[in-house]
Protein backbone atom coordinates (compact mmCIF):
# COMPACT_ATOMS: atom_id res chain seq x y z
CA UNK A 1 0.00 0.00 0.00
CA UNK A 2 1.33 3.42 -0.92
CA UNK A 3 0.25 6.25 1.39
CA UNK A 4 0.61 9.99 0.90
CA UNK A 5 0.78 11.50 4.39
CA UNK A 6 -0.07 15.18 4.71
CA UNK A 7 0.60 17.36 7.74
CA UNK A 8 -1.63 20.28 6.67
CA UNK A 9 -0.70 23.88 7.19
CA UNK A 10 -0.52 27.18 5.37
CA UNK A 11 3.00 28.25 6.32
CA UNK A 12 4.42 24.74 6.04
CA UNK A 13 2.52 21.71 4.70
CA UNK A 14 4.42 18.47 5.16
CA UNK A 15 4.18 15.78 2.47
CA UNK A 16 5.50 12.24 2.74
CA UNK A 17 5.00 9.10 0.69
CA UNK A 18 5.55 5.69 2.29
CA UNK A 19 5.17 2.20 0.90
CA UNK A 20 3.85 -0.31 3.43
CA UNK A 21 4.75 -3.96 2.96
CA UNK A 22 4.13 -7.24 4.71
CA UNK A 23 3.88 -6.96 8.46
CA UNK A 24 5.15 -3.61 9.62
CA UNK A 25 7.73 -2.96 6.92
CA UNK A 26 7.70 0.59 5.62
CA UNK A 27 9.86 2.39 3.07
CA UNK A 28 10.19 6.10 2.38
CA UNK A 29 9.45 7.04 -1.22
CA UNK A 30 9.53 10.84 -0.97
CA UNK A 31 9.34 13.63 1.59
CA UNK A 32 9.02 17.39 1.32
CA UNK A 33 7.39 20.56 2.54
CA UNK A 34 5.29 23.17 0.73
CA UNK A 35 6.01 26.63 2.10
CA UNK A 36 3.86 29.70 1.57
CA UNK A 37 4.64 33.23 2.79
CA UNK A 38 2.35 34.71 5.44
CA UNK A 39 2.00 37.97 3.52
CA UNK A 40 0.32 36.27 0.54
CA UNK A 41 -3.52 36.17 0.46
CA UNK A 42 -4.93 32.94 1.92
CA UNK A 43 -6.53 31.85 -1.37
CA UNK A 44 -3.12 32.02 -3.10
CA UNK A 45 -1.53 30.05 -0.27
CA UNK A 46 -4.23 27.36 -0.52
CA UNK A 47 -3.72 27.26 -4.28
CA UNK A 48 0.01 26.68 -3.80
CA UNK A 49 -0.68 23.83 -1.33
CA UNK A 50 -3.26 22.37 -3.71
CA UNK A 51 -0.94 22.55 -6.71
CA UNK A 52 1.78 20.72 -4.78
CA UNK A 53 -0.61 18.02 -3.53
CA UNK A 54 -1.95 17.47 -7.06
CA UNK A 55 1.60 17.12 -8.34
CA UNK A 56 2.49 14.62 -5.59
CA UNK A 57 -0.65 12.58 -6.28
CA UNK A 58 0.17 12.51 -10.00
CA UNK A 59 3.84 11.70 -9.50
CA UNK A 60 3.65 9.15 -6.67
CA UNK A 61 0.24 7.54 -7.36
CA UNK A 62 -0.73 6.78 -3.75
CA UNK A 63 -3.49 4.30 -2.88
CA UNK A 64 -4.75 6.49 -0.04
CA UNK A 65 -4.14 9.93 1.45
CA UNK A 66 -3.67 10.17 5.24
CA UNK A 67 -4.26 13.63 6.70
CA UNK A 68 -3.78 14.87 10.23
CA UNK A 69 -7.16 15.54 11.81
CA UNK A 70 -7.41 19.17 12.86
CA UNK A 71 -7.70 19.64 16.59
CA UNK A 72 -8.45 22.69 18.68
CA UNK A 73 -5.51 24.94 19.32
CA UNK A 74 -5.12 28.19 21.22
CA UNK A 75 -4.53 30.22 18.04
CA UNK A 76 -7.78 30.32 16.04
CA UNK A 77 -6.00 31.67 12.95
CA UNK A 78 -3.62 28.72 12.96
CA UNK A 79 -6.38 26.14 13.32
CA UNK A 80 -8.41 27.82 10.56
CA UNK A 81 -5.47 27.73 8.15
CA UNK A 82 -4.76 24.11 9.05
CA UNK A 83 -8.41 23.16 8.52
CA UNK A 84 -8.54 24.99 5.19
CA UNK A 85 -5.38 23.24 3.97
CA UNK A 86 -6.75 19.86 5.13
CA UNK A 87 -9.97 20.55 3.23
CA UNK A 88 -8.08 21.32 0.04
CA UNK A 89 -6.10 18.08 0.41
CA UNK A 90 -9.25 16.02 1.01
CA UNK A 91 -10.97 17.61 -1.99
CA UNK A 92 -8.04 16.91 -4.33
CA UNK A 93 -7.74 13.32 -3.09
CA UNK A 94 -11.47 12.76 -3.67
CA UNK A 95 -11.21 14.33 -7.11
CA UNK A 96 -8.41 11.85 -7.89
CA UNK A 97 -10.63 8.99 -6.70
CA UNK A 98 -8.53 8.31 -3.61
CA UNK A 99 -9.83 7.49 -0.15
CA UNK A 100 -8.89 9.91 2.61
CA UNK A 101 -8.12 8.80 6.16
CA UNK A 102 -7.91 11.27 9.01
CA UNK A 103 -5.74 10.45 12.02
CA UNK A 104 -5.44 12.46 15.23
CA UNK A 105 -2.01 13.62 16.38
CA UNK A 106 -2.19 11.28 19.39
CA UNK A 107 -3.02 8.28 17.14
CA UNK A 108 -0.02 9.06 14.97
CA UNK A 109 2.33 9.55 17.92
CA UNK A 110 1.12 6.33 19.57
CA UNK A 111 1.54 4.35 16.35
CA UNK A 112 5.06 5.60 15.68
CA UNK A 113 6.51 6.00 19.18
CA UNK A 114 4.21 3.95 21.41
CA UNK A 115 3.29 7.10 23.36
CA UNK A 116 0.31 9.29 22.40
CA UNK A 117 1.86 12.38 23.97
CA UNK A 118 5.34 12.04 22.45
CA UNK A 119 7.16 15.22 21.49
CA UNK A 120 8.11 16.27 17.97
CA UNK A 121 11.75 15.27 18.51
CA UNK A 122 10.72 11.77 19.60
CA UNK A 123 8.45 11.40 16.54
CA UNK A 124 11.23 12.57 14.20
CA UNK A 125 13.72 10.16 15.82
CA UNK A 126 11.37 7.19 15.43
CA UNK A 127 10.41 8.09 11.84
CA UNK A 128 14.11 8.28 10.97
CA UNK A 129 14.74 4.90 12.59
CA UNK A 130 11.64 3.13 11.22
CA UNK A 131 12.33 4.25 7.66
CA UNK A 132 16.09 3.70 7.90
CA UNK A 133 16.79 7.27 6.78
CA UNK A 134 20.36 8.54 6.66
CA UNK A 135 19.30 11.86 8.18
CA UNK A 136 16.36 13.26 10.09
CA UNK A 137 13.59 14.75 7.96
CA UNK A 138 13.41 18.51 8.46
CA UNK A 139 11.43 20.51 9.32
CA UNK A 140 9.20 18.63 11.77
CA UNK A 141 6.27 18.98 9.33
CA UNK A 142 8.07 16.64 6.92
CA UNK A 143 8.66 14.07 9.68
CA UNK A 144 5.01 14.42 10.76
CA UNK A 145 3.83 13.71 7.20
CA UNK A 146 5.92 10.52 7.12
CA UNK A 147 4.60 9.58 10.57
CA UNK A 148 1.02 9.98 9.27
CA UNK A 149 1.78 7.68 6.35
CA UNK A 150 3.40 5.07 8.63
CA UNK A 151 0.47 5.28 11.04
CA UNK A 152 -1.97 4.62 8.23
CA UNK A 153 0.07 1.70 6.86
CA UNK A 154 -0.08 0.07 10.27
CA UNK A 155 -3.65 1.01 11.29
CA UNK A 156 -5.49 0.48 7.98
CA UNK A 157 -5.56 -3.35 8.11
CA UNK A 158 -6.97 -3.25 11.65
CA UNK A 159 -9.51 -0.56 10.73
CA UNK A 160 -10.59 -2.61 7.70
CA UNK A 161 -11.06 -5.73 9.88
CA UNK A 162 -13.08 -3.71 12.39
CA UNK A 163 -15.32 -2.24 9.67
CA UNK A 164 -15.84 -5.71 8.20
CA UNK A 165 -16.74 -7.13 11.63
CA UNK A 166 -19.16 -4.25 12.25
CA UNK A 167 -20.82 -4.85 8.87
CA UNK A 168 -21.18 -8.58 9.63
CA UNK A 169 -22.62 -7.82 13.08
CA UNK A 170 -25.11 -5.35 11.57
CA UNK A 171 -26.19 -7.93 8.95
CA UNK A 172 -26.65 -10.58 11.65
CA UNK A 173 -28.67 -8.15 13.78
CA UNK A 174 -30.95 -7.30 10.80
CA UNK A 175 -31.48 -11.01 10.07
CA UNK A 176 -32.26 -11.69 13.73
CA UNK A 177 -34.79 -8.82 13.90
CA UNK A 178 -36.42 -10.10 10.69
CA UNK A 179 -36.74 -13.62 12.14
CA UNK A 180 -38.22 -12.21 15.36
CA UNK A 181 -40.74 -10.17 13.37
CA UNK A 182 -41.70 -13.23 11.29
CA UNK A 183 -42.06 -15.32 14.45
CA UNK A 184 -44.23 -12.65 16.05
CA UNK A 185 -46.48 -12.57 12.94
CA UNK A 186 -46.82 -16.35 13.07
CA UNK A 187 -48.17 -16.19 16.65
CA UNK A 188 -50.96 -13.75 15.83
Amino acid sequence: MRVLGVDPGLTRCGLGVVDGGAGRTVRCVAVGVVRTPADVPVERRLLAVGDAVEEWIGTHRPDVVAVERVFSQQNVRTVMGTAQAAGVVALLAARAGLPVAFHTPSEVKAAVTGEGRAGKDQVTTMVTRLLGLAERPRPADAADALALAICHCWRAPMLDRMASAQARAAALARAHRRRLAEAAKGRT
